[in-house]
């Protein structure tokens, strides 16, 4: 079955850096669009940004320039490297893959940005 593992998350101050990794497995991990997600307390879950199998990505507009999505076909993972910080990212980051119109989901990885 399919399973995705996060891994990377933390307490970091304002203007830091984190590194995200989802390690997937049960699929053909390089043929898939692979994403980050994330949901702070009270709001709805949101993308922060996806990759497709050939390497194209997609932001949310308040992450640009700042999270960058990279992928390891070799290593059947996707990674998410996040600069400058701030206090609005904080959330649990989830990885997402979508496969025959279902969704799975990691078990989350808590981001907390904070002084």
């Amino acid at each position: 079955q399919v399973q995705l593992v996060e891994s990377g998350g933390g307490l970091v101050q304002p203007g830091g850096s984190l590194r995200l990794s989802c390690a997937a497995s049960g699929i053909i991990f390089s043929v898939y669009t692979m994403a980050w997600y994330r949901q702070a307390p009270g709001k709805q879950r949101e993308l922060v940004a996806n990759i497709i199998s050939a390497g194209m990505t997609n932001y949310k507009d308040s992450v640009k320039g700042r999270f960058t999505i990279s992928r390891d076909n070799a290593r059947s993972t996707v990674y998410l490297q996040m600069n400058s910080l701030t206090p609005g990212d904080t959330a649990v980051y989830y990885c997402n893959v979508r496969d025959r119109g279902r969704d799975y989901w990691g078990q989350g990885t808590q981001v907390t940005v904070s002084s």
